[in-house]
């Protein structure tokens, strides 16, 4: 069944006095809101690389946890995508017909939840199972990305917070599988080739 549903009766005057105050906020904040809105995923990604960089001098088993990361991810992402199918919410920007900081996207391109907000979420929390101190950077991160979403015009502000929700329950979902992996010490994949991804090389002659 598919909802079309209509979002602005929930949250679209506190969506309506955000995007008031993007459009009467200096260009340079603006402009920063809008490049972390675009980019700023690039950040979750750079924490995984070192999330993994640093477990591989711990152990193969917190290197695998590491990788397992972006795959918790893309899971989160295509839970979200099937909700975002199922609700067909039109975006904010079409439905209220307001300035927007952002290009509005075509018809078509579903509102809710939030795709940014999710994967930012799942990453965070995800990263957080790996290392507290990336996970902590990362959820602060994931939150500035709902907000700058809902700045920029894209989404509600429910858009945002329902994809948080759907990152985060995924991400904890998968987790709590992570310390369950297996010790692959001394399991000849860490001597081969790729025992480089598990395991720093100089640990790897040390053992």
């Amino acid at each position: 069944m598919i909802l079309a549903f209509d979002g602005s009766v929930i949250d679209g005057s506190s969506y309506r006095y955000v995007t008031g105050l993007a459009q009467e906020s200096p260009s340079w904040f603006d402009g920063l809101v809008s490049f972390w809105s675009s980019y700023g995923l690039g950040l979750f990604a750079v924490l995984m690389v070192l999330a993994w960089w640093r477990a591989r001098r711990r152990s193969p088993r917190a290197a695998l946890a590491a990788l397992a990361v972006p795959a918790v991810v893309v899971v989160a992402y295509l839970a979200d995508l099937g909700v975002k199918s199922l609700v067909r919410e039109d975006r904010p920007c079409q439905s209220l017909k307001v300035a927007t900081l952002e290009a509005c996207p075509a018809h078509g391109d579903w509102s809710f939840p939030s795709n940014h907000a999710a994967i930012a979420a799942a990453a965070a929390v995800a990263l957080f199972h790996v290392s507290r101190r990336l996970g902590t950077v990362a959820l602060v991160a994931a939150g500035a990305m709902a907000a700058s979403r809902v700045w920029v015009g894209v989404h509600y502000p429910h858009d945002v917070a329902a994809g948080v929700l759907v990152g985060t329950l995924v991400a904890m979902a998968l987790a709590a599988f992570l310390p369950r992996l297996p010790d692959l010490s001394g399991h000849p994949l860490a001597a081969s080739r790729l025992g480089a991804l598990l395991l720093a090389p100089r640990l790897a002659k040390s053992g």
